[in-house]
C-alpha cells in the first residue's frame, strides 16, 4: 500500500492545556515512527483554542528533536503571514539541525479570520494574491539564487523539500507550474479534490525537484476496536467543525452520544460534506474506507489526520491506522 503519514494540529482538548498538547504531539511522532509512518506534519494555525500549533517552526524542531527517522514538517506555513526570508531562515535552521528530515509545505490562506491575519502581517494589501512570487523567492533562497539581493543564512543551498497545499485548482495549478508536490486539503475541504488532482497531473511540467506528479490527500481516520466506538470517538472532530463553521471554535470537546442525531438537518449535511474523505470503524470497516478511497484517487500518499479527545484513543486509531497500511 501507499505511504501513510500523519498531519497533527497538536489540539487543546478541553481541561487541558497547550503545555501538555506539546507533549502528546511529540508522543504521537514517537509512536508514528515505530509505526512506520512517513511523516509528520504540522499545520499553521492562529488564534483557535483548540489548535497549538500557531508557532510551527518551533514545534516541528520539538518534534524533529524528540524523533530520529520520521520527515518531519509543515503542512503547512500560512505564507501569505510571512516574509518569505524568514521562513527560508527558519526552515534553513531546521533543516541544519536535523539534515534530511524537513518539509515545507506551504498554504495561500491565512489560517485564520482576517483580524487576525492583520495583526500577524500589519498589512492590509491582499498577500494572498503575491503567493506564486512568494514561493518562487523563498525556493531562490534555498538554491542561494544571485537573483536575490540578500542570502538565507542558514537556508542557501540546504535541500529543503517544498510542497504546496491547496484546497482549489489554484494550489493544483501552481503546483504543476512549478513542478512541485502537491497536497489536497481533501479531509476538510473535498469538493474540488477530483478537479483538483486531474488539473495537477494533467498540467505537471518537471522541475529539478521533482520529475513527475505527486500528490497527497488528507484524510479522517476514526478507527477504535469496535464500530460503534469509533463513531462515538469521531463525534469531537464532529463538534470543532459545528462550532467553528457558527462562529463558536472551542477546545476539543469530549465525545458525545446521539450528537449527530441532535443536530440539525443543515449541520448534517455540512459535516456530510466536509468531512465525506474520513474513515470511521473498526479495523476491517477502515480498511475497506481506506481501499476505496485509495482506488478512487489514486494517490501517491496520505495523509491521516485522526482529531480525537482522548490521547490513548487517538493513538490507538493511528496504530490500527499503521497496521492496515503494513497490511497491503
Amino acid at each position: 500500500m501507499i505511504p501513510f503519514s500523519i498531519l497533527d494540529l497538536s489540539p487543546i482538548a478541553e481541561g487541558s492545556d497547550a503545555a501538555t498538547s506539546f507533549q502528546r504531539s511529540l508522543d504521537l511522532a514517537q509512536h508514528g515512527e515505530r509505526w512506520g509512518y512517513n511523516r509528520f506534519w504540522l499545520a499553521e494555525h492562529h488564534g483557535m483554542p483548540g489548535i497549538a500549533s500557531a508557532a510551527t517552526a518551533v514545534l516541528i524542531g520539538h518534534v524533529a528533536a524528540g524523533t530520529s527517522r520520521i520527515r518531519v514538517g509543515a503542512g503547512g506555513i500560512m505564507l501569505p503571514n510571512h516574509s518569505p526570508l524568514v521562513i527560508a531562515e527558519q526552515f534553513g535552521t531546521l533543516e541544519a539541525l536535523h539534515p534530511g528530515r524537513i518539509d515545507l509545505g506551504l498554504g495561500r490562506a491565512p489560517g485564520s479570520d482576517h483580524t487576525t491575519a492583520r495583526a500577524l502581517r500589519r498589512n492590509l494589501a491582499s498577500d494572498a494574491d503575491e503567493f506564486p512570487q512568494d514561493v518562487v523567492e523563498l525556493m531562490d533562497y534555498f538554491a542561494g539564487s544571485t537573483r536575490r539581493p540578500v542570502q538565507a543564512v542558514p537556508g542557501a543551498g540546504l535541500d529543503v523539500p517544498v510542497w504546496i497545499l491547496g484546497s482549489s485548482l489554484f494550489g493544483a495549478q501552481l503546483a504543476a507550474h512549478l513542478g512541485l508536490p502537491y497536497a489536497f486539503a481533501s479531509h476538510f475541504a473535498p469538493q474540488m479534490m477530483m478537479q483538483a488532482i486531474d488539473m495537477y497531473r494533467s498540467n505537471f511540467r518537471p522541475s529539478e525537484q521533482l520529475d513527475k506528479p505527486y500528490i497527497m490527500l488528507g484524510f479522517n481516520v476514526f478507527a477504535a476496536d469496535t464500530d460503534e466506538e469509533a463513531h462515538f470517538l469521531a463525534t469531537s472532530m464532529q463538534q470543532a467543525f459545528v462550532n467553528l463553521r457558527t462562529g463558536r471554535p472551542t477546545k476539543l470537546k469530549p465525545p458525545v452520544s446521539g450528537y449527530l442525531e441532535a443536530l440539525d438537518l443543515p449541520e448534517r449535511m455540512m459535516l456530510d460534506s466536509v468531512l465525506s474523505c474520513s474513515a470511521i470503524g473498526s479495523r476491517v470497516t477502515v480498511a475497506h474506507q481506506l481501499r476505496a478511497f485509495i482506488e478512487k484517487t489514486k494517490p501517491d500518499e496520505l495523509m491521516i489526520t485522526s482529531q480525537i479527545y482522548d490521547h490513548a484513543a487517538r493513538l490507538r486509531a493511528y496504530e490500527i491506522t499503521a497496521d492496515i497500511q503494513r497490511a497491503g
